[in-house]
């Protein structure tokens, strides 16, 4: 590796400041690019010795899209992104190098290049057919800017390994790579995966609902929707397993039905899309028999992609139809959990039956997570009713609790989280929370992890 780049005339002209929607950042004007000059935008102490190297971005110039907004490059959007990550961390440089439109070809050219693949050329064969090497440029200016910048170590946001290569032989040492969380396009799709099949670009960020779902929690999420997912559900997969989770939806007078014990629907669509979420991710789904004779639910995973969890019933007196759906549909694995006298008729293969001791006519809420441990099903949602969901938390056997409140008052009905409480407001149940909208409803997520009974 280089000490120092060769010089190339990319010289500090300039310095001023640049106020943009991601923040005010510092931009030098540098000689080179061509006769055009380059420009470096930086925030924080870059060069600082610290042991996290500097976000740095090595962007391209390009007319169409970074200026135009077309769509059939990523350009413009990894532009937006990398200044945004900026932002975010408070410390990082993008150097921005002008004469490099086309890959280096030039603008005129690069259309050109665009009409060939117009007629189905990829842009890797358009620029050869034109006479230009599919990759004309160099980051011998980028390099001497980063140097007069006072930056050695960086962590590059590039999907493009050789302009990391590039720059380690130039003198800047690349301690770490980072793909933009920037997403596909129908327009720029052929061109994107030509860049990753013939110019060893990364591949595609995997989508981030599928990352979640098979139990790993990705770097990137590439729409602010999968943002959304990522740092609503993240942590929950990074809890790993065991894990004990628990959701509810009540009016805000604290109800989960009415009187009659209707509850179709206390909380809108985006919660119940929520709650199938919250399936996809867990082994198990426990509901006490209550909720069962009540509801007659399928307890299985319909609004999103993903595996529908094992269903278990807490049903220590064998309260439970046996036409319900849950013991006939055979739509997923079902454990009846009875207490040791309860009778049960023949079940359906897809059923078995679990007995468990009784403590006053309950099973304690240990011994369930106990049986389902034992099988394997360590990440657990105890989804209702209010009367289960309550007994689990009072025994501290919760990770997290989703308490999502509707805004109806049903004034009086089937009540939601209760449990026997404490004499002084100073010694009630507190917990770490965050707080999500799902359309008219609020989401509330207790972490009680601190709290979690051993």
């Amino acid at each position: 590796m280089s000490a120092t780049p060769p010089r190339t005339g990319a010289r500090r002209l300039v310095t001023t400041t640049l106020p943009t929607e991601h923040g005010t950042f510092v931009m030098h004007g540098y000689a080179g690019g061509g006769g055009l000059g380059n420009v470096a935008l930086v925030m924080g102490d870059v060069a600082a010795e610290e042991d996290l190297a500097p976000l740095v971005r090595v962007h391209s110039e390009c007319l169409t899209g970074d200026a135009l907004g077309s769509y059939r490059c990523d350009c413009g959007e990894q532009l937006d992104a990398a200044l945004h990550e900026i932002s975010l961390a408070g410390r990082g440089a993008l150097v921005y190098l002008r004469g490099h439109e086309g890959r280096g070809i030039g603008l005129l050219a690069k259309l050109e290049a665009y009409a060939l693949q117009d007629a189905g050329v990829d842009t890797v064969d358009a620029n050869l057919r034109l006479g230009y090497p599919a990759d004309a440029r160099t980051y011998d200016e980028a390099a001497e800017i980063l140097h007069d910048l006072g930056v050695r170590r960086v962590r590059l946001m590039s999907a493009n390994p050789d302009k990391a290569a590039k720059l380690a032989e130039l003198g800047i040492e690349v301690v770490a790579r980072h793909r933009l969380p920037v997403v596909d396009r129908p327009e720029n799709s052929f061109y994107l995966t030509t860049k990753r099949h013939r110019m060893g670009h990364d591949a595609a960020a995997p989508p981030v609902w599928g990352e979640l779902v098979a139990g790993r929690v990705p770097d990137v999420a590439p729409t602010p929707d999968d943002a959304a997912l990522l740092d609503r559900y993240g942590p929950l997969v990074a809890l790993g397993r065991p894990a004990t989770i628990a959701q509810l939806g009540q009016s805000s007078d604290g109800f989960i039905a009415a009187r009659t014990g209707d509850a179709e629907f206390v909380t809108g669509p985006a919660d119940r899309e929520h709650l199938h979420r919250l399936r996809a991710l867990v082994d198990a789904v426990v509901v006490g028999a209550g909720t069962v004779v009540a509801d007659d639910p399928r307890l299985t995973v319909r609004a999103v992609p993903g595996a529908d969890p094992v269903r278990v019933v807490l049903d220590p007196a064998a309260r439970v139809p046996a036409d319900a759906r849950v013991l006939t549909d055979g739509a997923a694995p079902t454990l009846w959990c009875l207490g040791p006298a309860a009778g049960v008729p023949a079940t359906a293969a897809h059923v078995q039956v679990v007995r468990l001791p009784l403590t006053a006519g309950r099973f304690d809420p240990a011994d369930v997570l106990g049986e389902l441990h034992a099988r394997g099903l360590g990440r657990v949602l105890v989804e209702g009713g209010g009367r289960t969901v309550s007994q689990f938390l009072a025994a501290r056997l919760l990770d997290r609790l989703f308490l999502t409140i509707a805004p109806v008052l049903i004034g009086d009905g089937v009540p939601g989280i209760r449990f026997t409480g404490s004499d002084r407001m100073a010694d009630a149940l507190t917990a770490p929370t965050r707080r999500f909208v799902l359309g008219p409803d609020v989401c509330t997520e207790f972490d009680l992890t601190a709290v979690r009974r051993p």
